[in-house]
């Protein structure tokens, strides 16, 4: 089953297939030396949500779909205010890195103009983008407990508002000529927060460059067409000359044309991009065990303060070898251990006996030989230490507490079509996220038995 809807278009279009924003598009894309291949086409129909790619004739693995040069990239570089943004980079740097392409958005946007016109013609209506950011507070808790999507949501609501306060407001400001009344605003900068964050694409270093800052974010048109799955048959290119979106797979007539936006769980594509890929379909899925709830479940067999003592300064002892933090996470995958050696290592220090801990803390944790009947992969946690096998089952049963409904809930609600179409698509998409996850853990209970 493909994924859900994942974006609503621009207000008026929806219920009709109105070619002129397409037309308009297309049109737009020759004059900018945007090739579409003639085997594919931007289309409302035969897609899974709103517009999308699909094959007019049978593609081959290989071929090229469309190609776009980079000056038709959006971007801080390409944009009509980029020499002033390049002038004031120093007081546009944030923690995000977003803000220079945000601005230009703003700026874009409200030029009579401007030459982007056409393509902004099929982003999505802002006003209802499906991000749990956009949801009430009190809808984003109840259906989203337990997954670390509200805990995520927060962080970047804050960083949303102290950004715009701190550096973009004062900017439009200081430059009212580029900037009307009408694009100064908490709630639309919010909103192309989230477009950025589920439409932009952000260029891969090249790997002599690792050690650089990471590329900024460029809106590449045609390309934020696509939509996403696990499976995907089509991928972007990086050339010096422009972006290749490249068949991967073959691609019968008819069929949509899907990219990836990376190796996505559930709770990140919700988050991310506000839709899921229904279960079993999301093979990328992941949950997280909270590196704190394993050092709780490790607390809850400690009998005498002696052994809590001793327990805590492992535990620092993990936190030097940048094994564990407080606001870490162990990531579980379907078939591996995501944070194997990290998660290794947390259970071996905390369930190794005293004298040998302290033999291990004294050589810095060198001298470790790993042993392959100690080796986290899924299929070997049978194999595991009786102890450790204790302690990840405790853990596990910890992070099942965190949600408000148990398995069972989640797979009445799946196993019935007729009640599961009568959640609203919020409570669907929810259901997904939640699902998937507790599937995974109780994997691991199962594992661990």
């Amino acid at each position: 089953m493909a994924t859900q809807a994942k974006r609503r278009r621009v207000a008026g279009l929806a219920g009709s297939e109105d070619p002129a924003p397409v037309a308009s598009f297309l049109s737009w894309c020759r004059r900018v030396g945007l090739e579409l291949s003639p085997k594919v086409a931007v289309s409302r129909q035969g897609t899974v949500a709103g517009y999308g790619m699909v094959a007019r004739e049978s593609v081959q693995p290989g071929e090229l779909l469309f190609a776009v040069p980079r000056a038709a990239l959006l971007s801080q570089h390409t944009c009509s205010i980029s020499g002033l943004l390049e002038r004031e980079r120093g007081a546009l740097q944030s923690q995000s890195g977003w803000v220079p392409l945000l601005l230009a958005l703003l700026h874009e946007l409200q030029a009579p103009a401007s030459p982007w016109s056409p393509y902004f013609a099929l982003w999505p209506e802002l006003g209802r983008l499906e991000h749990p950011m956009f949801w009430p507070e009190e809808e984003r808790r109840r259906l989203l407990q337990g997954t670390g999507v509200p805990e995520a949501v927060e962080k970047d609501l804050a960083s949303i508002r102290s950004e715009y306060y701190s550096i973009v407001l004062p900017f439009m400001e200081a430059h009212p000529d580029l900037f009307s009344p009408t694009v100064r605003s908490l709630e639309l900068y919010r909103q192309l927060v989230a477009l950025v964050m589920a439409y932009s694409f952000q260029e891969p270093l090249e790997e002599e460059d690792d050690e650089k800052e990471p590329n900024s974010p460029l809106m590449v048109p045609a390309a934020d067409v696509l939509n996403h799955l696990a499976n995907h048959n089509a991928n972007l290119e990086y050339s010096p000359n422009c972006l290749r979106m490249v068949a991967t797979q073959p691609i019968p007539k008819g069929h949509e044309i899907f990219n990836t936006y990376g190796q996505m769980a559930n709770w990140q594509l919700i988050h991310m991009y506000g839709f899921t890929e229904p279960y079993p379909d999301n093979t990328d899925d992941t949950a997280d065990i909270q590196m704190v709830t394993v050092r709780e479940a490790a607390l809850q067999g400690t009998k005498v303060e002696a052994e809590r003592l001793l327990l805590y300064e492992r535990w620092d002892f993990l936190c030097k070898l940048e094994m564990v933090g407080e606001e870490g996470a162990f990531v579980i995958g379907r078939e591996e251990v995501l944070t194997e050696e990290e998660l290794a290592m947390t259970l071996k220090v905390l369930c190794m006996p005293a004298e040998e801990f302290r033999e291990f803390k004294d050589q810095d944790g060198w001298g470790d030989d790993k042993r392959e009947e100690d080796s986290l992969t899924i299929t070997n946690i049978p194999k595991l230490k009786a102890s450790w096998r204790q302690l990840l089952r405790d853990s596990v049963l910890l992070t099942l507490q965190t949600y408000a409904t148990d398995l069972k809930t989640e797979q009445d609600l799946l196993s019935s079509k007729e009640v599961y179409a009568t959640l609203s698509w919020r409570e669907q998409q929810a259901l997904q996220v939640r699902y998937g996850q507790k599937m995974i853990l109780h994997q691991l209970l199962e594992l661990t038995n």
